[in-house]
Formats: structure tokens, sequence, C-alpha cells
């Protein structure tokens, strides 16, 4: 595994940034655009994601880290309930729900794979040397 020494080396955001720059491109026009509410939180559940793995990784302590990544997997599941409200109302079809859930089910297993690394890990981050 290479060295990670920001958090834009991380795989898992990198992944999230794209699905934020995907969902806002999605959500901008049409039906989906003008249901405010839903198009919020959907928005603000994709950018949890990028922005806790970002915030738990500038703690420098694992068990820290692992909590934000917590809170990054559960903004996973939160966007992906909002994704079947969008197929549900028909502000998405069957083909960009299937990309966008995609997306966050990778995300998720990422951040999944990460918080059993950070367990098994002898290094306990800045914080604690």
């Amino acid at each position: 595994m290479p060295t990670i020494r920001r958090f834009e080396d991380l795989e898992a955001w990198q992944k999230a940034r794209d699905l934020v720059r995907i969902l806002y491109a999605e959500t901008t026009d049409g039906p989906f655009a003008r249901d405010f509410v839903l198009r919020d939180q959907a928005r603000r559940s994709a950018v949890s994601i990028m922005a806790n793995v970002a915030e738990g990784f500038e703690r420098d302590g694992n068990k820290e880290f692992q909590q934000f990544l917590s809170m990054a997997k559960g903004s996973c599941g939160e966007l992906r309930s909002h994704l079947y409200v969008a197929l549900d109302q028909k502000y998405v079809d069957a083909q960009q729900h299937e990309d966008l859930l995609n997306r966050a089910l990778e995300i998720s297993r990422l951040i999944a794979g990460l918080i059993r690394y950070i367990r098994q890990s002898q290094h306990r981050g800045r914080k604690y040397a």
C-alpha cells in the first residue's frame, strides 16, 4: 500500500469527490432540481462522505479517524436511501439510479476496508506518538 500523506491521496475520498461532482450535475436541472428538500439532502449526504473522510484523516488519531469514517459510511447509506426516493419519484431513470447507487456502494466498501485496516494497524497517528 502506498504511503498516504494527505486525505486527497485516499481512494475513498477521491471517489466521493467524483460522486459529488456527478450528483451535482444530475440535480442541477429537471424535476430533481425542483425538489429542493430532497436535492439538498442528497447533496449534503454526498458532501458529508468526503468531508468526514477528510476531517477524520486530519484528526491524527486512529479512534477519531474510525469514528469519522463510520459517519462517512453512514452518509453513504443516507445517500442511497435518497436515491431510492429519487427513483420512485422518477427524478432519475433506472440507469442513473444504478450508476449513482453503485458509486455509493463502492465508496462504502472502500471506507469499510479502510476502517478494518486502521483497526489492525500498529500505527496510532501523530496524536499518540
